[in-house]
């Protein structure tokens, strides 16, 4: 833990000169785009964005600061000046500066009905649920003392709800600092658990965010030459790629190609469940039954192929030494200010 304990440290110092250079590079992006219309034009004077954004993960030095900032900026980011070179997505150089900043690094999105509104309050609902996932991440650290005890798959079911609420926390941070600055948010899953098929899981429920990122920037394109068949199968394509690149700044190894044929795999398993679901009279399985059924596809599959490559890399105990040495620094800090209140 003492290693982690040193990367963490280091991390926090660099820190805000990261925060300052995105902040930078996405004022130049509002900037640019204010001047020069959409096209290939606007493309080519946000290229040297586009082309920085990739590298910055990698100044840190912990899984959980390179892969968070992996996704807000090679992802989120990245995607989102594509779009707005093609005046396109959320961004528009209109925006007030710190909400177009918002908008461009984190996982939020403003409601399409709704104009942005003064700065603002807290919800409490937001907060007691970010409390509550908080607890139960917590919990689920606590498992992890008996890792050696559990049975292979039992663990990586538990890495399935650590993923889960990672992400949920992950977001829900996110979304505080929005509300604080007046924005009205989409939410990112919509009860997961409750899906009744993989259409229903990939469109509706898991990570809203990428979905509606995915939709303008590869569906609506691909769908013109492709159909929409091959729009759908361009999207999976492309998350799996994108997966690969998360995975390794994650491991730092070589990416094997099995994320991305987890994902190409549920692409065609949806592309199949369209098809079936075209036919009226053909048998579809009740909601009991359904349910159970796709959440267990999606576990097998992601045991077959997903966790692999994480567990392989001895990530998942890194990612735990740096979780433990984030928890020692809070309690620390915890001691440090009730010393100082005294």
């Amino acid at each position: 833990m003492e290693e982690a304990m040193k990367a963490l440290q280091s991390d926090l110092k660099s820190l805000p000169k990261v925060v300052m250079i995105v902040c930078i590079l996405v004022y130049y992006a509002r900037f640019t785009s204010s001047l020069i219309r959409p096209g290939l034009p606007r493309l080519l004077s946000l290229l040297p964005v586009i082309s920085l954004l990739p590298f910055i993960p990698f100044t840190f030095s912990m899984i959980h600061f390179r892969g968070i900032s992996g996704f807000f900026l090679t992802w989120l980011c990245l995607f989102k000046l594509l779009l707005l070179s093609f005046g396109r997505g959320p961004l528009d150089p209109s925006l007030p500066l710190i909400r177009f900043i918002s908008l461009a690094t984190l996982p939020v999105k403003l409601q399409e009905d709704q104009k942005p509104k003064q700065l603002t309050t807290l919800s409490p609902k937001l907060l007691i649920s970010t409390a509550i996932r908080a607890a139960l991440l917590s919990v689920l650290f606590s498992i992890y003392r008996f890792k050696e005890e559990l049975n292979y798959y039992v663990l990586l079911l538990v890495y399935c709800v650590h993923i889960y609420l990672f992400l949920e926390l992950v977001l829900s941070t996110s979304a505080i600092t929005s509300q604080l600055l007046g924005m009205e948010l989409e939410p990112q899953f919509n009860k997961p658990y409750f899906t009744t098929s993989l259409r229903d899981f990939w469109g509706r429920r898991w990570n809203l965010m990428v979905s509606s990122i995915l939709r303008p920037s590869i569906y609506e394109p691909a769908k013109i030459y492709f159909g929409p068949l091959g729009g759908v199968l361009a999207v999976f394509l492309t998350s799996g790629l994108m997966h690969e690149l998360m995975f390794y700044y994650n491991n730092l190894r070589k990416p094997t190609g099995e994320v991305t044929s987890f994902f190409v795999l549920h692409g065609v398993c949806v592309v199949v469940e369209w098809w079936w679901a075209k036919y009226q009279n053909w048998w579809c399985p009740p909601r009991v039954v359904a349910t159970p059924l796709t959440l267990g596809f999606v576990a097998g599959t992601a045991f077959w192929l997903f966790f692999p490559p994480l567990i392989r890399g001895r990530t998942d105990e890194k990612v735990l030494a740096e979780v433990a040495a984030m928890m020692a620094l809070i309690k620390e800090t915890g001691k440090w200010l009730i010393g100082s209140g005294n």
